[in-house]
């Protein structure tokens, strides 16, 4: 069932937003050639216990970490861990939730460690714009279709493969809630947006094919055909004025 948050719960999802927003570029600010995912991790730890919010993934599903950090190939879901050290020209996408007086923030972003390669930094910036495609339909009126098809149509268009085993997702009192929101799509079809919905958009968008698969750890997920992948998500609010908000959008 999709949850429609009153002005009292949008305001405290501003607040959970806004913690996992800073937490999200805390880290960034640390991400250097030798740092491990591990350090990363306690960093985003630290900030948003001492913002009095919890880390939404630890312990989710028995996750271990923070926060999941994914490097080049991964996806999404990547372990923290000491010994995976982040090398200069390395892509890596750091997704973070804060639980805050009971409602979650969600957000993700890939960055590049030093100096990385045209190829990378175009992958980059086109999950970025396919992420923007398809927050500019989530208009109350509109269809979960309207999202997927706008960031489908952009970045199969650019030549790149949208993941879709994976999708975005309801966000408020639960982690994932209702409805699922693909990056994929028929515009026009799909559940209808309406003003107090909050949703994370969040295109993952590989260099090769879109097909995944999954390492033995039971929580990375890498592309299928070793090539670089990218992840850019925010909670988005519908709003009642058109315009939607970026619940965690702290830039």
């Amino acid at each position: 069932m999709i949850q429609v948050k009153n002005s009292e719960q949008v305001a405290i999802m501003h607040k959970a937003g806004r913690i996992t927003g800073e937490a999200l570029l805390t880290a960034a600010e640390h991400i250097k050639e030798g740092i491990s995912t591990y350090e990363l991790d306690k960093v985003i730890r630290h900030y948003i216990e001492k913002c009095g919010a919890k880390p939404s993934f630890l312990g989710y599903a028995g996750f271990p970490g923070s926060a999941c950090i994914s490097l080049n190939e991964e996806i999404i879901h990547g372990i923290p861990r000491r010994d995976k050290i982040l090398h200069e020209g390395d892509i890596v996408k750091i997704d973070v939730g804060a639980y805050y007086q009971g409602f979650h923030g969600d957000s993700a972003r890939t960055f590049g460690v030093g100096k990385i390669s045209d190829e990378a930094q175009r992958l980059i910036d086109v999950t970025q714009e396919s992420f923007r495609r398809g927050v500019a339909k989530a208009v109350a009126g509109n269809r979960i279709g309207d999202i997927g098809s706008a960031i489908f149509e952009y970045a199969s268009s650019q030549g790149y493969g949208v993941v879709r085993r994976y999708v975005g997702h309801g966000v408020g009192h639960d982690l994932h809630e209702d409805p699922e929101v693909p990056n994929f799509g028929t515009a026009g079809r799909g559940a209808r947006l309406f003003p107090g919905m909050t949703i994370a958009i969040e295109p993952m968008i590989n260099q090769g094919t879109h097909e995944v698969k999954e390492k033995s750890d039971g929580w990375t997920v890498v592309t299928a055909d070793g090539k670089l992948s990218a992840h850019y998500e925010h909670t988005v609010l519908v709003t009642p004025e058109g315009e939607p908000i970026l619940l965690t959008d702290v830039s």
